[in-house]
């Protein structure tokens, strides 16, 4: 069996106040920093032997203190980001935005992401996010583990793309908590008639 547990950043000062991220900087606070070390021994349980993080700084903060837990390095990769949302959305929370970029807002709600200026539709994320977890599980021997460390949106549409399910299921996934996470595992089973396959065994789980 081969194992990859994806992991949300801790909270941030914008998370806790409704306000859009995206590709912003934002650092975690220090409820964020609490949760990443509270729930770093429970990463190292999982015994990984490597690590990748998205480069912002709310995932990679997270991913250093589990990092120091398991005694290895997290490897920063922007293709683990969360979505571009466009340089007018960052910062506001719905409401202002919805009062400022009112156009905007109402391409979001009608699902015309084109009409939107520099943000990412799911395509875009999956077309860099999937082969990313892909070229991750490559390395893994049989009864190795990997830790992923990204973010909420990203990791609900790009978790079903990668395991080949259809359409677009990730709406009907619970939020990710901040630092909850989700555990994937490649094996065999009688219901696939012994064909490997990975299989989402946990979503969500929190310390």
């Amino acid at each position: 069996m081969r194992r990859l547990v994806l992991l949300r950043h801790g909270r941030t000062a914008w998370n806790d106040t409704g306000r859009a991220q995206g590709h912003a900087d934002v650092p975690l606070d220090d409820i964020g920093l609490a949760q990443a070390k509270e729930v770093a021994p429970l990463m190292a349980a999982f015994a990984p032997i490597a690590m990748w993080t998205s480069d912002l700084a709310r995932a990679s903060q997270t991913a250093d203190a589990v990092a120091a837990e398991c005694g290895l390095e997290a490897v920063r990769d922007p293709r683990l980001r969360e979505f571009d949302i466009g340089p007018n959305r960052v910062g506001l929370t719905s409401d202002e935005y919805a009062e400022q970029f009112p156009d905007e807002h109402a391409a979001l709600l009608a699902g015309d992401i084109a009409g939107i200026p520099g943000r990412e539709s799911r395509d875009d994320v999956l077309a860099r996010f999937v082969p990313a977890l892909t070229s991750y599980v490559d390395t893994l021997g049989e009864g190795e583990t990997a830790l992923v460390v990204s973010h909420g949106a990203a990791l609900r549409v790009s978790v079903p793309a990668f395991l080949g399910w259809e359409g677009d299921p990730g709406e009907s996934f619970g939020v990710l908590a901040n630092c909850g996470w989700v555990v994937l595992e490649h094996s065999s089973s009688t219901w696939t008639g012994g064909v490997e396959q990975w299989r989402l065994i946990a979503w969500n789980r929190i310390a």
